[in-house]
């Protein structure tokens, strides 16, 4: 398994050194958002490859992290397309884009960082897929884990589309969406985002105790990510500043774990 791990990490820092060629040409580097989710579902790909016979469960495991990331990384890949330059990233490397360092900037603050990242939190996806050759059965702590993690894509896949439509909308400019599972959480991708990774590291958590531990890391760190960090912090702090009725939006509805609206 740790030989299988060490292809699995060339073949990331390989995939991260040609995008960050690409970023470093274009001089943006936004799209590392879409190449998170499409990062892991690769590495879960690789796993499941590198199995003489991959069980039922390698596949189960596999086939999660493949839909999850190519659902999520086409997503983003869309919406920058549309948006163009994050602003987050055009802060965080604006002084070494006008010192004329940007390449070296995009590596070591953005492109370094992520590659190491995105292996940690795919452990479980890897080490799951890794550790279940033939024969490996789907048990009951897999199929609740598939469960989880299918609650997660409803979350996510219906809350990234009902939030596409409301920004469409010219007469929503300016409003809060406060309609459909945005009703119950302020953050429905987000909650089904880590859904789907504990549902992934439940899955993997049938290998053993060993699998279970060494890739706990993964659905921790999307939780605090998401919940703690860059995720639900710095969204909510731009929305105070930039939508009036957010306020009363934050006051009643739950901050993320679905719950019917106050009031």
């Amino acid at each position: 398994m740790t030989e299988a791990l060490f292809i699995n990490a060339g073949v990331a820092l390989a995939a991260m050194l040609v995008l960050w060629g690409i970023a470093a040409r274009i001089g943006d580097v936004s799209f590392i958002d879409a190449v998170w989710g499409g990062a892991m579902a690769l590495l879960a790909v690789v796993s499941w490859l590198q199995l003489d016979e991959p069980g039922a469960r390698a596949t189960l495991i596999a086939g999660m992290t493949l839909l999850w990331g190519t659902r999520l990384g086409w997503h983003l890949f869309v919406r920058w397309r549309a948006s163009g330059e994050d602003p987050r990233y055009a802060r965080i490397l604006g002084k070494a884009r006008a010192s004329g360092h940007y390449a070296s900037a995009a590596l070591t603050r953005v492109f370094g960082p992520q590659a190491v990242l995105l292996f940690v939190t795919c452990l479980p996806a890897q080490l799951g897929v890794l550790a279940s050759g033939e024969p490996a059965p789907i048990g009951p702590l897999a199929m609740a884990g598939a469960a989880l993690w299918l609650l997660g894509m409803v979350f996510e896949t219906v809350g990234d589309a009902q939030l596409a439509r409301f920004r469409a909308d010219p007469s929503a400019k300016g409003k809060v969406l406060d309609t459909g599972l945005w009703r119950y959480t302020r953050h429905p991708n987000y909650f089904g985002d880590t859904c789907v990774w504990w549902g992934i590291w439940l899955a993997a958590a049938e290998c053993g105790w060993g699998v279970a531990l060494a890739g706990l890391a993964g659905p921790l760190f999307v939780t605090f990510t998401l919940t703690r960090w860059s995720g639900k912090p710095l969204l909510e702090k731009g929305l105070a500043r930039t939508r009036p009725g957010y306020a009363d939006y934050v006051a009643r509805t739950s901050g993320f774990v679905p719950w019917p609206p106050k009031g």
